[in-house]
């Protein structure tokens, strides 16, 4: 077979075989079926969707394409999160070291931005010092000793994946349903854990547009993921407006230190949300049991140590989470309410695309991100504002500022009605159902 054989097929809505879903992908992951052919594919993929069989094999191949991580040998419990991505969304920075205040193990394995959304990794190297590359006889031992560590995707962990998710990117194939589940149910049953919670983000800041798309995404993780045996489940959660009050590299690092000191903003109560999830699904907590043992890790300060451990362990200058004043940030300008009324409204995307504008994020694989800029929101959906109020800082270094600020300014509806508040979970997928909320 060729590669143009299996563009064709894809291209004219066929279902493509299991060997030619291994073809296509080994092809791709040794280099034999360059860049421009494969962002055909994807495109076609996009396009014309994948059958459950075939996004399966998807996952499989890119799963087989390179190593499996076992994880028995740290002897406890080893549970992983992964979120679908948005704006603001830096939860597992806060996770890690709140589960592991709890007991179990977080090896996280995380990635860079992808599309508009950031990156965990990108948000971590903001910290001076942190290696998102440690060996992995390094990060066992950092796992094992502080009980949380997060890293970058290894080269030998579903390359075929790293390789894939860099060139969707780029080429405007990052908001399909077959290729984002093979893309992180590949990486997460090669990365180990035997408990998994899935972030499944809908809305204007998210890939997936509605809830009902998320949670059509969710049903086929969760069956994979189940069919591996691993014990999984999947929050829907709403990513209408950004979730952090904190949008780019550094600031997130930020609004990550206000959660784990207890503010208790839309960030802190996804947070609390997934962790509570997480930790009944090893079956050692039950869901009061485990809101208690949330709870107690936020307010004793010893999340936001064992952040500042996580960090000293991997050679982080952990002085930076705790005094965060010490982050070098962007010039301030803002963008102000051009009426009376309520915040009716977000763009959440434009709002991450401002800030890839400004140089905190990725428009070609080979951008160097700037992780100095970003904005700090001071509205939120349902918010009261007056013509000149404050909507938003922008931080800046001069690159695109102006193109930012307008897409903001765009970005934030305000009308005289005052909206329904918002969920932040519209449900739960387990291996035997939906639980709507």
């Amino acid at each position: 077979m060729t590669i143009i054989d299996v563009i064709e097929k894809k291209k004219l809505k066929q279902e493509l075989t299991t060997d030619e879903i291994s073809f296509f992908v080994k092809g791709f992951t040794d280099g034999s079926i360059p860049d421009y052919q494969m962002s055909a594919l994807l495109m076609a993929i996009l396009l014309n969707g994948m059958t459950d069989r075939e996004t399966f094999d998807l996952t499989n191949a890119m799963l087989r394409s390179g190593d499996v991580v076992d994880m028995s040998a740290l002897g406890g419990i080893v549970v992983d999160k992964h979120s679908t991505g948005g704006i603001g969304d830096s939860t597992t920075l806060a996770l890690a070291p709140i589960l592991a205040c709890c007991g179990v193990y977080v090896a996280k394995m995380s990635g860079r931005g992808l599309g508009f959304t950031g990156g965990t990794i990108d948000k971590l190297e903001s910290i001076p010092g942190f290696d998102t590359a440690l060996s992995e006889k390094e990060f066992f031992e950092v796992v094992k000793r502080v009980g949380c560590a997060v890293i970058g995707q290894t080269a030998n962990l579903a390359p075929a994946d790293k390789k894939i998710y860099a060139l969707r990117d780029v080429t405007g194939t990052v908001n399909s349903i077959p290729l984002i589940c093979a893309s992180i149910m590949s990486k997460k049953l090669a990365s180990g854990s035997d408990t998994i919670l899935l972030d499944v983000k809908y809305g204007s800041g998210a890939f997936m547009p509605d809830p009902e798309s998320a949670l059509e995404l969710a049903k086929k993780m969760v069956a994979i993921g189940a069919l591996a045996g691993k014990r999984i489940g999947a929050l829907i959660t709403d990513m209408q407006q950004p979730l952090s009050d904190h949008v780019g590299n550094s600031l997130e690092i930020v609004g990550i230190v206000d959660v784990l000191n207890g503010k208790q903003n839309r960030l802190y109560h996804e947070i609390k949300e997934v962790a509570i999830r997480l930790l009944a699904l090893t079956g050692k907590y039950t869901l009061k049991t485990a809101e208690a043992a949330f709870q107690e890790a936020i307010d004793s300060g010893r999340a936001l140590n064992k952040f500042a451990e996580m960090v000293t362990a991997q050679h982080g200058d952990a002085s930076y989470v705790l005094h965060p004043d010490k982050f070098e940030i962007g010039s301030k300008d803002v963008v102000v309410a051009d009426r009376d009324g309520y915040v009716t409204g977000m763009v959440a995307a434009d709002i991450g695309r401002a800030v890839t504008h400004m140089g905190g994020g990725r428009m070609q694989k080979t951008d160097v991100i700037d992780f100095s800029v970003g904005v700090i929101m001071k509205v939120q959906l349902g918010s009261k504002v007056n013509k000149g109020d404050v909507l938003c800082e922008v931080y800046h270094n001069g690159k695109g500022l102006q193109e930012a600020k307008r897409l903001i300014q765009n970005a934030i509806t305000i009308t005289k009605t005052k909206p329904a508040e918002h969920k932040i979970a519209y449900a739960y997928v387990h291996k035997d159902g939906v639980e709507l909320f």
